[in-house]
């Protein structure tokens, strides 16, 4: 799906791939610990954890890169806490297996947006996507391979989800992405992508019939408000890490 859109006009250089490499290893590693979680935890709490990411970004930059952050990126970080218990709180089960496994795929999705941040400056966007969800898939599949004895069994339902999560979530997904934010800046688009959990939750409910208790709501409020805290504006030059936040696909 994303070939069309890629220019392979240069054979790939040795940078490249291991660029492509290192960005596959990490969300296909983000994708196999969040469908890990989902055996476990609900679909909504998965969301609500999995949207720290853009949270946990600055302090992985930090971490990895020594690079500066705000001071507003440790209030954004109490707030998400806070939130996290509120929604995984005693009454709620407390914090279970599955919810464990989504927070390392928060931090494996917070490593994603600096590795991003950081390649974006040297290569072409539109190979980089594409050696991206090429390496997410061959991770995927060697982590299928290892950990799991998979078996197939086609129906028409499953070639329909199959299809919907390969081109409408992944490949139009981004393609979309990249084509919005040419006209919108880094904040709104991350702002945005923080009603990824608001719908998740929603359509858990309309599927599932999944309710969250008042507290519940609290806790996702929290996250929500740690993630817009996370992208408020502080200067005239945002940081490269900041400016790539929304790039993470969902």
């Amino acid at each position: 799906m994303l070939a069309p859109f890629t220019s392979f006009g240069a054979a790939f250089t040795r940078r490249e791939l291991a660029a492509g490499a290192l960005l596959g290893a990490i969300l296909g590693g983000g994708f196999a610990a969040q469908v890990v979680g989902l055996v476990y935890t609900t679909p909504a709490r998965s969301a609500f954890i999995v949207g720290i990411s853009s949270v946990l970004a600055p302090v992985v930059a930090f971490l990895a890169l020594r690079e500066r952050t705000r001071w507003t990126a440790l209030g954004a970080l109490l707030l998400a806490a806070g939130g996290i218990y509120l929604l995984t709180a005693p009454e709620a089960g407390g914090l279970n297996r599955g919810d464990a496994w989504t927070l390392l795929t928060a931090v494996l999705f917070g490593g994603q947006i600096v590795a991003v941040a950081e390649l974006s400056r040297r290569f072409d966007v539109g190979r980089r996507v594409w050696m991206q969800t090429a390496g997410t898939a061959a991770v995927s599949a060697l982590g299928a391979w290892l950990l799991e004895d998979a078996h197939i069994h086609w129906s028409a339902a499953f070639t329909a989800e199959l299809l919907y999560t390969a081109v409408c979530a992944t490949a139009l997904a981004l393609l979309w992405q990249m084509q919005a934010q040419r006209y919108m800046s880094a904040a709104r688009a991350a702002l945005i992508f923080c009603l990824e959990a608001v719908f998740a939750a929603g359509a858990s409910w309309l599927w599932f019939g999944e309710r969250l208790s008042l507290t519940q709501w609290m806790g996702g409020g929290l996250i929500l408000a740690g993630m817009v805290v996370a992208e408020l504006p502080h200067s005239h030059q945002p940081s490269a890490v900041r400016q790539q936040s929304e790039r993470l696909p969902g």
